[in-house]
């Protein structure tokens, strides 16, 4: 296809920049055209030396950058690189379930490039890393590019993350530091290490310096994830339903298979007016609104994180550097989820009195609490296992080439593997009396039983459905890039720069899945297998709710010995060494990318405006080959091709020798993710009993989405050590993706015959069918002030605020899959505000950091059309205070204090669309979010 004739192309434009010599992209994130010197050395330590090292990037830098530098990831009280973001400009996490941050977006934007020491990373059959995973031990410097030059890789509307590691010619000597700290969880009740030595050193020699290090890391994390959920919900009967209707009081309203009464999942939901109705079997018929269950997950985890950074390098004379290095990074994580369902959908069996049994919200048809009898429930013991190991390897070559010119070639070899196992046995009990209250303040839903003590009787829970599922997933990558520059001191061309960069991609997906039903008569107290596990303490006291119940353990099984025993209801079931995982697809994506760009100057007002131009070709030429789980994985074969030019311009004017502006334009692309171009169905039963299942595919049509990038920013250094900045932007986005559910009838599917079987199901699948606009503003404030009186000379402020603006048009679809309209939507994860705030002291052997994050509520997610409530899934504002103290002992030695969500703050969802929904009546999940405490010491000698 498109690549060997670009790259012959691009072979020769290199030749000819070159020829009057010519340097590289480095294998580090690029840095760009002629910049200002400084006016003076800044000579800084501890916690100011890393702000303060921060912000000369900023200023230095053509691109709108902003940095994570030195010490400043090492002495934040963050475990890693995403926890460390969160107090950049511009950026806001959530997810922190497990006791940490999880999920990053820069200026709203959920698809930020993950590159290491400008290497693209990936895990596994993915498209990207989880910084998570990269332990802030061994990171030097990570920067964060809100802007592109046709040098930078083209992928991430986002932006581009840049972690950094060191190498053993940054020391000037032999050197050792290293940390150990204890890091006590407060829901987990577990002291967790987190470890990290790091060994350099250097020799002269007859053939020039030679350099080797290697850095290790370790960290263990015991936690425990509290969720405390009001179900979703559904229409009921009134208690006086009219003739014809059918319906006795308070009975539950069922969809059916077809829609015959009432259409799930509008966006909206159903009207919550007083006196709504449906049309059923002809009659208007009022209905209330009510929750279908209550939800309490009770999930205990452990995850730990290896990794090693070697690195060697040999400098034969002043122009050249090699360097060899590879980096691993390892997960693995373990987690049991004690889960308790009650379903509260029950109209039968309903109190003597049935006008008392229920509370309306005034002005709605929404039930607040009700009392109900005989409501079914279950128990699951959800056992997961997570392995990933992935590996990077790469030789780097640096030459100075004459005075003016420099060149780096870079080679890099990526390995990833994950392999995951999940295996969950559901216990059932009988019918209990309950009375709720789906809201009894902040969120939370508050709830009983007549008779509590069946939760932790075995004897009155019978053993339930199995599932027993797993994946795995590889993917490696061959990556080579060339890249060159010239420069001149006088006229307007100041530098020209050109290079390549070829990647040849592989990635594979396997999965494997079965099941039974229950076990018939068989109590979970009479089961053979495994010691039934009861928890205790559910939900630290903050609610009224059942704290504690007992259901099956996976983890003191013998899981042949369990499947041997459910053969009785499912001959079919495998043993482990029976077991075989079906290929779902495999992907070859080759990517061949060029680019040339041109820095120039000229004077205007007498002070110098700097100017960088570029283009971007990309050329990526796939073979997709999908394997069919419901066709006896019958293989289908897809071959697509694309190319695209992308082109940049930045401008940067000193309008003072202390006040600057930048502007920006680039285009950039967000590939699809290789699980969203897979057509073949992932399907769920119907596992809450609301008459389909679910299920997802994906769409081997996606197109990349394009992003048009404008960015103006004005930035006023007014003291050595403080500026104060705003940066105004807007992104074009056009080709979003957006899930599109369609209602389906897919009979003999491959799900187990149990009780969660069906053949209809709510089928979700990725199209481009959307175009958006994301603008906004940021503002960042740096100050050290020098005026201040000795005991309070070191104490500075931090702190950034982003107010972001975002639409999105949204197709409206039928249940047979019709667009029949559009409507308007914000992007997924974007609050309109966000800041942080961070007082830093640093004097003498103490150094100090108070930081506090918020940002508003956001739409999270769309959940599936399965339901009368709305469907988008709001998250409340976050927030975090984390206090960071650290005592120098001496030059080599400090000790280290931190503390994480000191205020216990909680993670909380609600339904909205639109006008519809808000915090109280349409309340959904409450998850507690840990406190840690964490002691520590840290060295380095030298």
């Amino acid at each position: 296809m498109a690549i060997r004739p670009i790259a012959l192309c691009s072979a020769s434009l290199v030749a000819l920049t070159l020829s009057g010599a010519a340097f590289a992209q480095t294998d580090a994130a690029p840095q760009t055209v002629t910049q200002d010197a400084p006016t003076e050395d800044i000579v800084v330590t501890g916690v100011r030396a890393s702000i303060v090292g921060a912000l000369n990037v900023r200023k230095e830098s053509t691109q709108i950058v902003d940095s994570i530098v030195s010490e400043d990831v090492g002495k934040l009280p963050d475990n890693n690189v995403v926890e460390a973001l969160q107090r950049v400009t511009g950026i806001q996490v959530t997810d922190r379930a497990g006791g940490e941050a999880a999920t990053i977006t820069i200026r709203g934007l959920t698809d930020p490039l993950t590159t290491l020491n400008g290497r693209n990373i990936f895990t596994a059959a993915g498209t990207s890393f989880a910084l998570q995973d990269i332990s802030a031990n061994l990171v030097k410097q990570v920067d964060v590019y809100k802007t592109r030059s046709a040098d930078q890789l083209e992928t991430g509307l986002a932006g581009q993350i840049d972690v950094q590691t060191r190498r053993p010619l940054d020391f000037d000597s032999f050197t050792i530091s290293g940390l150990a700290r204890g890091v006590y969880s407060e829901l987990a009740d577990k002291f967790n290490p987190n470890v990290a030595l790091l060994v350099s050193d250097r020799w002269e020699t007859g053939i020039g310096d030679i350099g080797f290090l290697i850095n290790g890391s370790y960290t263990r994390a015991h936690y425990r994830n509290q969720n405390l959920q009001a179900g979703a919900m559904v229409p009921f009967a009134t208690e006086n339903p009219p003739e014809g209707s059918g319906l006795t009081p308070l009975q539950r309203i069922f969809p059916g298979a077809t829609n015959e009464n009432w259409t799930p999942g509008l966006d909206a939901g159903l009207p919550t007016a007083p006196g709504s109705t449906l049309n059923i079997n002809g009659v208007e018929t009022p209905y209330y609104l009510s929750r279908d269950a209550v939800i309490a997950s009770d999930l205990y985890g452990k995850r730990e994180r290896p990794s090693v950074n070697a690195a060697l390098q040999w400098a034969p004379n002043d122009s050249s550097v090699y360097t060899a290095e590879v980096f691993y990074t390892g997960f693995r994580g373990e987690t049991f989820n004690s889960l308790h369902f009650s379903f509260a959908d029950w109209w039968g069996n309903l109190p003597a009195d049935v006008a008392n049994s229920f509370e309306l919200y005034d002005g709605t048809n929404i039930i607040k609490s009700r009392q109900m009898g005989a409501v079914a429930g279950f128990n699951s013991g959800d056992m997961a296992t997570n392995k990933t190991d992935s590996y990077v390897y790469a030789l780097n070559a640096k030459w100075d080439v004459g005075e003016r010119g420099k060149i780096v070639a870079d080679i890099a070899y990526q390995d990833s593997k994950n392999e995951t196992s999940f295996f969950a046995i559901r216990t059932d009990r009988g019918p209990l009396d309950i009375d709720v209250d789906f809201n009894a303040g902040g969120g939370l839903p508050a709830y009983s039983f007549a008779n509590q003590g069946v939760l932790t009787d075995a004897s009155q829970w019978t053993v339930g459905n199995l599932f027993d599922s797993g994946t795995k997933n590889t993917g490696s990558a061959l990556t080579m890039m060339l890249d060159g520059e010239y420069k001149w001191d006088e006229g307007f061309l100041r530098r020209i720069k050109a290079g390549f960069r070829f990647d040849d991609r592989n990635a594979d997906s396997y999965v494997r899945d079965q099941g039974a039903g229950g076990l018939p008569g068989m109590t979970l107290a009479a089961f053979s297998q495994g010691t039934p596990f009861t928890n205790s303490g559910f939900f630290d006291g903050r609610a009224d709710i059942p704290t504690s119940w007992v259901l099956a353990d996976p983890r003191s099984m013998d899981k042949d010995a369990v499947r041997s025993l459910y053969r009785s209801v499912a001959p079919g079931l495998l043993l482990s060494d029976e077991m075989t995982f079906g290929h779902v697809f495999g992907i070859n994506e080759t990517n061949l990318a060029a680019y040339v760009m041109a820095d120039g100057e000229v004077e205007i007002f007498g002070r110098p405006l700097q100017l960088q131009a570029g283009v971007r070709f990309v050329a990526i030429d796939t073979l997709y080959d999908y394997f069919d789980r419901g066709n006896n994985f019958a293989r289908t074969t897809v071959s697509t091709g694309s190319e695209k030019f992308l082109p940049s311009f930045t401008a940067r004017y000193n309008l003072t020798d202390n006040l600057r502006i930048r502007f920006n334009y680039g285009e950039t692309l967000r590939r699809p993710a290789f699980g969203d171009l897979n057509p073949n169905l992932a399907l769920t039963g119907d596992l809450s009993r609301i008459g389909f299942g679910s299920g997802s595919s994906g769409n081997a049509n996606l197109r990349a989405t394009h992003s048009k990038n404008m960015d103006l920013a004005i930035e006023w250094y007014f003291e050595r050590n403080s500026a104060i900045y705003a940066t105004a932007f807007r992104r074009k986005i056009d080709g979003l993706v957006v899930p599109l559910t369609v209602r389906e009838f897919i009979p003999n599917n491959y799900l187990p015959r149990n009780e969660t079987y069906t053949e209809y199901f709510n089928i979700t699948r990725p199209e481009n069918a959307s175009n958006g606009t994301l603008k906004g503003v940021e503002l960042g404030l740096t100050y050290f002030p020098s005026y201040l009186p000795s005991i309070l000379d070191g104490l500075g402020f931090t702190g950034s605020a982003t107010i972001l603006d975002s639409e999105q048009t949204i197709p409206v679809v039928n249940n047979e899959g019709e667009i029949t309209g559009t409507a308007k939507s914000a992007f997924f994860g974007v609050s309109k505000l966000s800041y942080n705030a961070t007082l830093a002291y640093d004097s003498g052997p103490v150094g100090a950091r108070l930081s506090y994050i918020w940002r508003k509520g956001f739409l999270n997610n769309n959940e599936g059309r399965s339901f009368a409530n709305p469907i988008g899934m709001w998250r409340a504002p976050e927030k975090s205070l984390d206090f960071q103290l650290t005592w120098n002992v001496n030059d080599d030695i400090g000790v280290t204090f931190d503390a994480v969500n000191i205020t216990k703050a909680k993670q909380q969802n609600y339904y909205k669309f639109g006008d519809v929904g808000n915090p109280t009546e349409f309340n959904s999940s409450t998850l507690l979010i840990d406190r840690t405490f964490a002691l520590g010491v840290r060295f380095k000698f030298d």
